[in-house]
């Protein structure tokens, strides 16, 4: 009996000691299963990664940066894009020369889908940013095989570019669907940062939908903390199936490099945005005619509802869409075409990826009751806005600014499509200073012509360098210069 019960006590406490060794064994086994997958999917997608070389001409503008250098377009502190390293000999800018050429870099993906279209030629994904002052692309494959590319279409808007390289029988990658994208789901970006060809990091999704960054005009990004860098830009960002669910576009960083926040076009908008460019060269956007807001509680409260969730339509235009189906100002959008609406950035990429001509259904609350009204989406054009947000912040020389919609142009005796009006002006800034009051409209930043926020921002930031701005002001019937140095 005595031999017996030693014998349990012995096999109980050999138990105990070996669970702890099963169980490290089982986690490290449980890491080679994941390190195998991780390798797996870059086995299978870099072979259609590319590395993508662009020369422009580089405008001679003394001391400012020159288009493809470390600090254009965006000088930032904020949120950049990616464009790889300055033209060889020295900071831009900085030498004048005869002619100045640039050399930018940045990645992108040849793909596929099941649509045919896609399936006759070798197309290429990338941002419009990494192209849109090209003269010359150079796309280089990873088996060291070059080739010149052509630009099929790009759109500045959503900073989405199809290329075409004349080559045939390529790896390319298959699109994912990143609506199903869950916060915390693993992805892998891969791309050519500090031109270093093919480098893969790994990280979670951070957060989706994030909008009102003021990085595109149209935004839905998918956020990740997977590390990316300059010359990742147009690159994929993958599932562990290693089907592409974005293109890496921007960082948020104080020193230029990688800070844990990345964000990504999901593929889902890029997918409609790339149909169009190769179909027509161009993206067709709708129109709806309103100016929106976010919903802040103290607004939800103010019209007596508790969500948060959807946009507040704070102004009709006379004649849109919008007036024709009977929106008023004061209504809350919470669904559009039977799904829920978010925020605002939800709402106007939504409207603006519709077909023109089409009819939905928009869901309201009016007078705290729910309503669904059915309104024809128009025809995006220059002078019209799909659905107007809300103002846009220059924070370096502290002052918001609007695009000029026809009821404000109209109201302050303006053209819709050419300036930007200033809604705000914070006290003491170098605005401030400047006299620079609201209801100005600003028509050039640095003898450019702005003709909408997103231009008006980009504009300041590549001026910034230099802490130096020429503003073309128009008050009233009168229009002057006015110079903001800091």
């Amino acid at each position: 009996m005595i031999n017996a019960r030693i014998k349990t006590i012995l096999l109980t406490l050999l138990l105990m000691i070996a669970l702890p060794t099963q169980a490290i064994e089982g986690g490290i086994e449980s890491l080679r299963e994941t390190g195998k997958a991780f390798a797996s999917v870059a086995q299978s997608v870099s072979p259609a990664v590319v590395f993508i070389q662009v020369e422009a001409s580089a405008p001679n503008r003394g001391a400012a940066p020159a288009p493809f250098g470390e600090e254009w377009p965006f000088n930032d502190d904020f949120f950049r894009h990616f464009f790889g390293q300055p033209a060889p000999g020295g900071p831009p800018g900085r030498q004048p020369q005869q002619a100045p050429r640039a050399i930018g870099q940045g990645s992108g993906f040849i793909f596929r889908t099941d649509n045919g279209l896609f399936s006759k030629k070798t197309l290429i994904l990338t941002n419009n940013h990494v192209v849109q002052h090209a003269d010359k692309i150079r796309v280089k494959l990873p088996d060291g095989r070059e080739f010149d590319a052509t630009v099929v279409g790009r759109d500045a808007l959503s900073d989405v570019a199809v290329i075409e390289i004349k080559a045939s029988g390529l790896p390319a990658l298959p699109l994912g669907d990143s609506s199903k994208l869950q916060v915390g789901e693993w992805v892998i970006a891969i791309g050519n940062p500090f031109g270093l060809s093919n480098t893969l990091t790994v990280g979670v999704v951070s957060a989706t939908g994030r909008t009102g960054l003021g990085i595109n005009d149209y935004e839905d990004f998918i956020q990740t903390d997977a590390a990316i860098n300059p010359g990742n830009s147009g690159g994929p960002l993958v599932n562990i199936d290693g089907k592409v669910v974005g293109i890496n576009t921007a960082i948020f960083s104080r020193t230029g490099g990688y800070m844990g926040v990345g964000f990504a076009i999901p593929i889902n908008m890029v997918k409609r945005i790339a149909e169009q460019l190769i179909d027509k060269g161009h993206v067709t956007r709708g129109f709806l005619g309103v100016v929106i807001q976010p919903l802040t509680p103290d607004l939800a409260a103010s019209f007596g509802i508790k969500q948060q969730k959807g946009a507040l339509i704070a102004q009709v235009s006379e004649g849109s869409p919008a007036a024709e189906a009977g929106l008023r100002q004061g209504d809350i959008v919470v669904a559009y075409d039977g799904r829920q609406v978010a925020d605002p950035g939800d709402f106007r990429n939504r409207v603006a990826l519709t077909a023109p001509g089409s009819r939905k259904e928009l869901t309201l609350i009016r007078d705290g009751e729910k309503k669904t009204v059915s309104v024809t989406i128009g025809k995006l054009s220059a002078d019209k806005v799909a659905a107007q947000g809300p103002a846009q912040s220059a924070r370096e020389i502290g002052l918001a600014v609007q695009t000029l919609t026809p009821d404000l142009a109209q109201q302050y005796g303006a053209q819709p499509g050419h300036g930007v009006i200033v809604t705000q002006v914070s006290p003491g800034s170098i605005a401030a200073m400047a006299g620079i009051q609201p209801g100005f409209i600003i028509l050039q930043v640095d003898r450019k012509a702005v003709n909408n926020a997103t231009e008006f921002n980009q504009a300041v930031k590549e001026g910034s360098a230099d802490k130096r701005l020429v503003l073309l002001i128009r008050m009233g019937n009168m229009q002057r210069y006015i110079a903001l140095s800091w």
